[in-house]
Order: structure tokens, then sequence, then C-alpha cells
């Protein structure tokens, strides 16, 4: 049996969560996309993803992904979209490893799409530069561009207009309650605040702000606001994104990890750390200081 070559260095290249530390709907284009406000956060929990040698011209999933069926694992979407970008022939197999929940909120889908678009860029030797990157993305997903820049932001319009930022960075406990939410179902939810007061990034900062998604998914999904409400009894907690995890800033690690013990067991939980500069752009150095390219 032939063994599995790696493209590059075979460590792992890291597709890392974000929370939404805030998120206004503050409008609505013409073409029915909802304009919003919000600021994104890295954590420091990832999906890994490895990329493996394969013939010209073969795009393939490497394993199975519990809850991904192949034909909408969004990896191999990403890596045929760059490809045809750049009339790529090389081919490549990707193994994604899920450990940020999905459906969470989290960014995950989002998140492994903007990995495999920078490690694809370096280990195709492409040469695009971030903001082509950016672009191609925001194609993919609206979310995408943040997590190919790997900058903590400030982010308006539909998500795309990104200003860099450095949020506090504390313990987080991330809850993921035993639900599953359809971001398309929210934003389509009649009762949805669409006309949220437009803020500055110092007003956020010094006031802070809401997930205007929150009071339709406390509504619709009494799971999620069950851990709401469990997750408060501690400290502030609140929804991220469009999905079904909620979190909460800790005053300390050992804070963070007596309330996980007490987590109710249909429940999961995470003890992360919020960081401002995605471990996507360390793994990039890494592979530019090793030379890593298409073997």
């Amino acid at each position: 049996m032939s063994v599995p070559h790696a493209l590059g260095d075979p460590s792992p290249w890291p597709a890392p969560g974000k929370l939404n530390l805030f998120l206004h709907i503050v409008g609505r284009r013409p073409d029915g996309y909802h304009l919003l406000q919000t600021a994104f956060q890295f954590i420091d929990l990832c999906d890994e993803l490895n990329f493996w040698q394969r013939p010209n011209g073969v795009i393939e999933r490497v394993g199975e992904v519990a809850g991904i069926p192949a034909d909408a694992d969004l990896t191999l979407r990403a890596a045929r979209a760059l490809a045809a970008r750049r009339g790529v022939r090389a081919g490549v197999g990707i193994e994604l490893r899920k450990r940020l929940p999905i459906q969470g909120g989290v960014g995950g889908g989002s998140s492994d799409i903007a990995t495999v678009l920078i490690a694809l860029n370096r280990l195709w030797e492409l040469g695009l530069a971030v903001d082509t990157l950016a672009e191609l993305g925001l194609t993919l997903g609206a979310d995408v561009p943040v997590f190919v820049r790997g900058q903590a932001a400030w982010a308006e319009g539909i998500g795309e207009r990104l200003t860099p930022a450095d949020f506090p960075a504390p313990i987080y406990l991330l809850v993921q309650p035993d639900a599953a939410i359809a971001s398309a179902e929210l934003f389509q939810a009649a009762e949805l605040t669409r006309d949220s007061p437009v803020i500055t990034m110092p007003g956020f900062l010094a006031a802070g702000g809401r997930n205007d998604f929150e009071p339709v998914v406390r509504r619709r999904y009494p799971a999620v606001a069950e851990a709401l409400d469990w997750l408060g009894q501690v400290a502030p907690a609140r929804l991220t994104g469009t999905g079904s995890c909620v979190y909460a800033a800790m005053p300390d690690e050992r804070t963070a990890r007596d309330t996980l013990a007490r987590l109710p067991s249909r429940w999961r939980g995470y003890v992360v750390r919020g960081v401002n500069r995605s471990p996507l752009l360390e793994r990039v150095r890494l592979e530019e200081a090793q030379g890593g390219t298409a073997r």
C-alpha cells in the first residue's frame, strides 16, 4: 500500500473559530442582503486541515466528516474555486478534522474555506495577494474575508468592510446547547430587528452592544434560551453569530473550568481564549520558513 505524501509541512493547518462580540442589523440592501455592524474576534479552538498529494485534476476529501456529506463540503468548493480562478491543474486531497461546533455561529465553515484558500495559495505556489484571496472568499461566504486576513476586526456592510482591531482577549466559556439553527431561517424572520442605530467602534468599546438575532433565537429555540439563562447566572451571556452557541467572558480560567464542570450533560462546553491574530498567520510563517511547497 502506498504511503500518502503531504503537500508541504505535514503538520495541520488551523482554522480558528470566531465570536461576534456584538451583531447589529442596521438596514437592508435592495438585493435583500442585510447590512450589519459586528466585531469579530478569533478563539483558539480550531478545526484542523491537512493537504495531501493527488494526481492532476483530482480534488477530493480524505476521510469522513460527521454531519457534512461530501457533496456539501465547503473545503472542496473552495479548492475548486481557487483552481478555476488560476487555471490550476494540480490536485489535492483535503483532510478535515472538525473541532468547532457545526451550526454553532463560530464560523467553522467560513474559517475552513479561508484556510483552504491560504494554504493552497502557498502550496500550489500561486502567489495571489491577500486582497485577491479575500475577494474570492467573499464569493463563498460573507464571513470568509476576516478569516483570510487573520486579524480581529470591526465589520460593516454585509461583513466584508473590515477595520483591523485589537479587542480585550479574555477567557471565554463557550456552550453548545442541544439545538441546530439554520442561519437562513433567522435572516428571514419577520420579527428580526433590522433598523438598529449605527454605532462607532469607540461607542461599542465604551457601552457594548447586543446580538439582534438573540430575541428571535430565544423564542424559537428553548434550548438556547435555557443555555443563555444558565450561563448568565455566572457572567453576562450572549449568542454568537446566527448559530446555537452562547458564550460569556470569564474573570479567569479557574472560574471558566469550574463553571464548565457544572455544565448540564446534554450540552457541550469549551474553555477558549480570545485572540486578535489568527493562528493561521503563524502557520503561514512556518511554511514560508521551511520553504514548504508542492512536491
